[in-house]
């Protein structure tokens, strides 16, 4: 437990013990977990050098917006009293997850707590009002995500609360004032314009923003690494991000 939250270390390959990643993992905000996230978690570790706290938030629909919101605030709060310096940590996050890492790093803003040195989103599901072009272009090309489920699916999580809401829907929110942002996204994707559009606003808000679109590639195909060798590129790109955000202090 971390501020009360389940979570899970993963230190596969924490050559610093003090470079640490908060993981928000993706599922709708009604799925996913150890079973799901073990082996990217365990190969993020490994290409970051660093230790990957995979936390387990509340989902829906027992636990609907901001359940989830709320436990990474709690979490963040728990890793920085536990001596975790935000200096040494970046948030990652997948679809949900990468959403909620945009929402986490603007309620610490807001609060005027510390930000994290960085964060890496994987196909972030960032507009629950669900007004993306490419849930329409995409829609017959993307082999993973159905463009029908996904307003179900925001409903589901924001059991009537306004999909506009920026810590539901960052997309909405003000960026400015955050860390570097890493966005990876897949071409054939019906969010694809989830991420593009992110990026957008948060390099328009002044924050420094590498967006990368993965040819042909589907939604979190990081998840794949173990089968295809694009996933595993992005996660070492991933993992240098991870690195270059939290510099080894040398004497």
């Amino acid at each position: 437990m971390v501020g009360g939250v389940p979570a899970y270390w993963l230190a596969a390959g924490a050559d610093d013990p003090s470079r640490v990643v908060l993981y928000l993992h993706g599922g709708s905000y009604a799925a996913g977990g150890l079973a799901t996230h073990r082996d990217i978690t365990g190969r993020l570790s490994r290409a970051g050098s660093c230790r990957v706290l995979l936390l387990l938030y509340r989902l829906a629909p027992e636990h609907p917006f901001p359940a989830p919101v709320e436990d990474a605030l709690a979490a963040y709060r728990a890793l920085l009293l536990s001596g975790v310096d935000p200096a040494r940590l970046v948030l990652a996050g997948d679809s949900a997850g990468g959403g909620l890492a945009l929402a986490l790093l603007m309620a610490l803003r807001d609060a005027r707590e510390p930000l994290p040195a960085g964060a890496v989103v994987m196909s972030p599901w960032t507009d629950l009002a669900s007004t993306a072009p490419s849930l329409r272009t995409k829609a017959d090309i993307d082999p993973w995500l159905v463009a029908e489920s996904v307003p179900r699916e925001a409903a589901v999580y924001l059991a009537g609360a306004d999909p506009r809401d920026p810590l539901a829907s960052p997309l909405y929110g003000d960026l400015s004032g955050l860390p570097p942002l890493l966005v990876h996204v897949g071409e054939d994707e019906i969010l694809l314009d989830d991420a593009v559009r992110v990026a957008e606003e948060a390099r328009r808000a002044g924050v420094l923003t590498t967006l990368k679109v993965w040819p042909g590639m589907w939604h979190v195909f990081q998840l794949f690494a173990g089968q295809i060798a694009d996933a595993r590129i992005a996660l070492d790109e991933i993992g240098r991000f991870i690195k270059a955000m939290t510099p080894d202090v040398r004497p």
